[in-house]
């Protein structure tokens, strides 16, 4: 069977041996794989497979265009068929990799000269870490809601007055509630674009409360996860 999955690799070039996961809480993990061998944008998304498995699903790129690795961050879904499977890979096992896909992220240029407004909940948060560790001097806040403070996934590399935190079940965040209810006492410059990430309540929420404070559709860009 090993030498069968040698013989693929030299044909199929979507396939990529795991080499590290990692656990960030008890539910969520991320996966690390060799550098991408295809060239992508700071944002996209990849479909991820299990060697030998029939199913597949959407992951956004966690790790930057210039890491010598490729990374994706999930959360294992309670008596979920897929995310647990992903979560007991090992070292060596075999993905299938496709994509990128997605117009979800910046061109250079932008990222050099605009100021963002980054809005997550939850994983949500994966498609701007790629964005901040592809271009560290882009002008930059990140709004990240959660339900509890050490969901706050590799806080440490956010500098420390971009990074709000805002945890619903606990007191231990920026602000103690949801990312909206924070979100509705900002203010923002006019000229600042929007990049919402997570679930489809925040999104449409967040969407209203821009909208109320006068910010044009063309301002905002989304990418919805569920």
């Amino acid at each position: 069977m090993m030498n069968l999955i040698k013989q693929d690799l030299k044909i199929d070039e979507s396939f990529y041996r795991v080499e590290e996961v990692r656990a960030l809480t008890h539910e969520t993990f991320s996966i690390k794989l060799p550098k991408a061998r295809f060239a992508f944008k700071a944002g996209q998304h990849i479909s991820l497979g299990i060697y030998g498995d029939y199913q597949s699903r959407e992951y956004s790129i966690y790790s930057s265009i210039n890491d010598d690795h490729l990374e994706v961050l999930a959360k294992e879904v309670e008596k979920g068929y897929f995310s647990p499977k992903l979560r007991r890979l090992q070292s060596g096992d075999l993905v299938e990799v496709h994509g990128p896909f997605g117009k979800f992220g910046m061109e250079p240029d932008d990222a050099e000269t605009g100021k963002f407004v980054f809005i997550a909940s939850g994983t949500g948060i994966a498609p701007f870490r790629s964005i901040v560790r592809t271009y560290p001097e882009i002008d930059y806040t990140l709004i990240h809601g959660v339900r509890h403070s050490n969901e706050a996934y590799d806080r440490h590399e956010y500098a420390g007055d971009r990074y709000i935190l805002c945890s619903s079940r606990d007191a231990k965040g920026t602000y103690n509630g949801r990312l909206t209810g924070y979100l509705k006492d900002c203010t923002f410059a006019k000229e600042t674009n929007f990049y919402l990430c997570g679930n489809s309540d925040m999104i449409f929420d967040a969407l209203e409360i821009l909208k109320v404070k006068g910010f044009e559709r063309d301002q905002i860009h989304c990418e919805v996860y569920f």
